[in-house]
């Protein structure tokens, strides 16, 4: 796995939901998906889809719709060309991207932060 890719996934995914979505957006990028649709076809949850869609839309891979829908639609060809080396990665070995995104320094410093938040009592 190069470097770049290494990067543009440990920047910008929270979770595996988040590339799932993404490459289920990828893989068929003329279709405008429902959350309801995505909600479906990833057996996934209302938060989880609406937190991995305003994560994607804010990174520049995901268009919002006016109607609602979302589709497949990256800022640049460079990203297009991530993503498509991150599906042929996830393909062949998704246990390595899945420890990128646990293990990622973003994701180490939101663990770290989580631990000095104040439970209520």
């Amino acid at each position: 796995m190069n470097s770049d890719l290494i990067e543009f996934v440990e920047v910008s995914f929270g979770s595996v939901w988040s590339v799932e979505l993404l490459l289920l957006l990828y893989r068929d990028p003329q279709r405008a998906w429902t959350s309801e649709g995505l909600i479906r076809e990833l057996r996934s949850s209302e938060v989880l889809v609406a937190r991995s869609v305003e994560r994607l839309v804010a990174a520049g891979l995901v268009l919002a719709e006016t109607d609602g829908t979302v589709r497949y639609g990256p800022a640049s060809a460079q990203q297009n060309d991530l993503v498509a080396q991150l599906e042929e990665e996830y393909r062949k070995t998704p246990a390595a991207i899945r420890r990128l995104i646990l293990q990622s320094p973003v994701e180490k410093l939101r663990t770290f932060a989580d631990a000095f938040k104040l439970k209520k009592s």
